[in-house]
């Protein structure tokens, strides 16, 4: 058993640039490595190694929710991770650091490597990394949180990307630089890393395009503000004394290409947000018989459960605005059961 070790009051913070909650986010250059000597409100999470860890995530690593397990960047970007030093031992200025492939990510090149003083710079690759620290006498992988590196907008080719195919975004010729310009890129999703957590109760492939079901590998879009807030509604939920252990995702990620083919009167928008990767078209299934579950009591299953997910949804809005978006309720129509549309899109909007 090791003593446990006291947590000093020095915090190092990494620049982590473009990693992205929310894709459209320009990307800006931040100093490298920043100090505070102010100890976190919160405790951070302790990353073992051995029982016995020296560096640790600050709760903010995990977003609102306290739930991600996963940041989105894109290639050789400068990226900011919140970490802690444990002791004053290792000095931070002479740990390094490498990314460790995993999930099935092959590498060709590992530009990214080097000194933490130097701030961190995220691989060169698309996939999904592994942070490594290293200093004298010490050895740590940083397993909590995973990093996902995306593969350029720019790499799609006539509407398809190695192909895959994700169609034409209405904005791609306009040079819009808001929330409906195009996505700065897309993750890979395999069969190795399609069910890679990206927080507490969410995985790839739970908001993956619902075509091409042959096609591997496949590419999404996902703006990690959306999962942080689902996962805030959950809590919220059971805060109300309502149960939510099950989200079902009807539709996340839609390409623009499969987005198309319901667009009309009556239908799905062009600039629908889920071609965005920030929508999600969700209900508590608890039980899992794929149908909305009776969260007001009532004895029946109808939009009206889903109004009860909206007001945990609007509770979280005024808590977080960061997090502010789109709300609308859908009733069943055969096809499927009762469902609630939730993103965050930035401004406030219900139907």
């Amino acid at each position: 058993m090791h003593a446990p070790r006291r947590a000093t009051a020095v915090a190092a913070t990494l620049a982590l640039v473009g990693a992205t909650l929310g894709a459209w986010l320009p990307s800006r250059a931040l100093p490298p490595l920043t100090w505070s000597s102010a100890v976190p409100a919160e405790p951070g999470r302790v990353v073992e190694n051995g029982g016995d860890a020296a560096v640790r995530l600050a709760s903010s690593a995990f977003g609102r929710s306290g739930m991600l397990r996963a940041v989105v960047t894109d290639p050789n970007r400068p990226l900011e991770l919140p970490l802690e030093w444990v002791d004053v031992n290792p000095d931070p200025l002479d740990v390094a650091y490498r990314w460790e492939p995993f999930a099935g990510t092959a590498t060709r090149t590992l530009a990214g490597e080097g000194q933490l003083t130097h701030g961190l710079r995220a691989p060169s690759d698309a996939g999904i990394w592994r942070l490594r620290l290293r200093g004298p006498g010490f050895t740590q992988e940083v397993n909590d949180l995973a990093v996902i590196t995306r593969v350029p907008f720019s790499e799609k080719r006539r509407g398809y990307l190695n192909g895959y195919r994700i169609g034409t975004y209405e904005t791609e010729t306009t040079g819009r630089y808001d929330r409906y310009a195009p996505p700065a890129g897309f993750i890979e999703v395999t069969p190795e890393n399609q069910d890679l957590p990206v927080s507490e109760h969410f995985r790839l492939r739970n908001f993956l395009t619902k075509d091409q079901f042959g096609v591997w590998p496949k590419y999404l879009a996902l703006d990690l503000r959306l999962i942080d807030k689902l996962e805030l509604v959950i809590q919220e939920l059971n805060a109300m004394g309502i149960r939510a252990e099950h989200v079902a995702v009807m539709s996340g990620f839609r390409t623009p290409a499969y987005n198309n083919q319901g667009v009309g009167e009556g239908g799905r928008a062009v600039l629908s947000r889920h071609t965005y990767g920030d929508a999600g078209d969700v209900w508590i299934d608890n039980d899992r018989d794929g149908y909305m579950d009776d969260l007001n009591g009532d004895g029946r299953r109808d939009t009206e459960d889903a109004r009860v997910i909206l007001r945990a949804v609007d509770r979280i809005e005024r808590r977080y605005p960061e997090l502010t978006g789109g709300a609308g309720i859908y009733r069943d129509n055969g096809a499927h059961g009762p469902f609630i549309h939730i993103d965050v899109r930035g401004n406030p909007a219900r139907w």
